[in-house]
């Protein structure tokens, strides 16, 4: 009994702490506090510390949130103030040492990135992604490449919705839900407040990315593969996959939170990293692996390849034949294709295009850009 009281306890530490920040103005749901009670239920709850951390990762969405959380972390957990945590918090002298000692979070400079936003709008200073944006990515220094990368991570692949046979209440619009509007009025013993509707269901498309990593592709994987990770970790519907000479599914291997190490273990799954390229043995391999089990039924097929097939073209034809029939789109992103002026050069791209819907460049952020802003459009 003393142990349910204690986690009793602690769960309204932890859901104060969480009102106190939602008074502050972050935007901390039910939700999110009990994520907050699960991140912390293997941890210590007498370490602050390991309170401090899972309430950083539960709770904080934002960099800009960092500041605010901080001080309303010491001021609820150190200082005793609104009320200070339950007593199965103990705060002792060496907790509240080791927390000051473990934990610095630098204040931004207030107002310092409105203030550069207004510099470079005025024309003060240059505006280093401005100036990346159309630049090739084998073009770009490192320096401009992590640049790039960083804008990259940001940036989110969001397939279309479309409309399923399930049906959903609807506030307005749609057709009469004559069963539902029956069984209410039944409920109101007989009194009609209004019709009832109903539309169908919106789900998200799936989708499927399938990226080379052969030698010729060297100066764009890693920023395709940040694409990637960047997209899986903003929908769930996302699967990924490499080839070069053969097929490899990386999808749980992005599914880490750091890009890096997403990178790093994507890397090591792939074995044919820099190597030749069979884009048709691959796409076949593709389609009857995992086409046919309905991964890619009804879905969006990203392919961002340049085209140079050392294999068979017929088997490339044959595979993309069948691809068109299974997808509900293909999108082939060409990173050679702002060089040649829109039009393919390589008997890959040739023998591919026929079964494209979209045909889109991948030399830059700007190309990048353009492929978030066309998914959407494939209804």
């Amino acid at each position: 009994m003393a142990e349910v009281a204690a986690g009793e306890e602690l769960v309204e530490a932890l859901v104060g702490f969480a009102r106190r920040l939602r008074q502050e103005g972050l935007l901390v749901g039910p939700g999110d506090t009990r994520t907050y009670c699960a991140v912390l239920a293997p941890l210590d709850p007498t370490d602050l510390v390991d309170v401090y951390w899972a309430g950083r990762v539960a709770l904080v969405t934002r960099p800009d949130e960092i500041p605010v959380y901080d001080r309303v972390f010491r001021a609820y957990f150190l200082t005793g103030d609104d009320g200070g945590p339950p007593p199965v918090v103990p705060v002792t002298p060496r907790a509240r040492q080791e927390l000051r000692a473990t934990i610095q979070v630098p204040e931004p400079e207030e107002g310092s990135h409105e203030r550069e936003l207004e510099r470079a709008e005025l024309g003060l200073v240059g505006s280093e992604i401005r100036v990346t944006r159309s630049k090739a990515f084998a073009a770009c220094t490192p320096e401009e490449l992590a640049a790039l990368r960083r804008v990259i991570s940001t940036m989110r692949l969001m397939p279309p919705r479309r409309r399923t046979r399930r049906q959903v209440p609807a506030r307005r619009g749609g057709a009469p839900d004559l069963r539902r509007t029956v069984r209410e009025t039944m409920r109101r013993h007989g009194e009609l407040d209004g019709l009832r509707r109903r539309r169908r269901r919106l789900r998200l498309r799936k989708l499927v990315l399938i990226l080379d990593v052969s030698g010729s592709m060297t100066d764009h994987s890693r920023n395709l593969l940040q694409f990637a990770h960047s997209t899986k970790r903003a929908c769930d519907r996302v699967e990924v996959f490499c080839f070069g000479t053969r097929l490899t599914r990386i999808t749980r291997d992005l599914e880490h939170r750091s890009p890096d190490a997403a990178l790093a273990r994507a890397a090591e799954s792939v074995v044919d990293w820099a190597g030749g390229t069979r884009i048709g043995a691959c796409l076949d391999a593709f389609v009857r692996e995992w086409g046919r089990r309905g991964l890619s039924r009804g879905g969006i097929v990203v392919i961002c390849s340049d085209g140079l097939d050392r294999g068979d073209p017929a088997v490339l034809e044959q595979a993309m034949a069948r691809l068109q029939r299974l997808s509900h789109a293909i999108v082939w992103v060409d990173p050679d294709l702002g060089e040649t002026a829109g039009t393919p050069t390589s008997v890959g791209m040739m023998v591919a295009l026929p079964y494209v819907d979209r045909l889109l460049s991948g030399r830059d952020l700007a190309g990048l850009s353009e492929l978030a802003a066309t998914l959407p459009q494939l209804r």
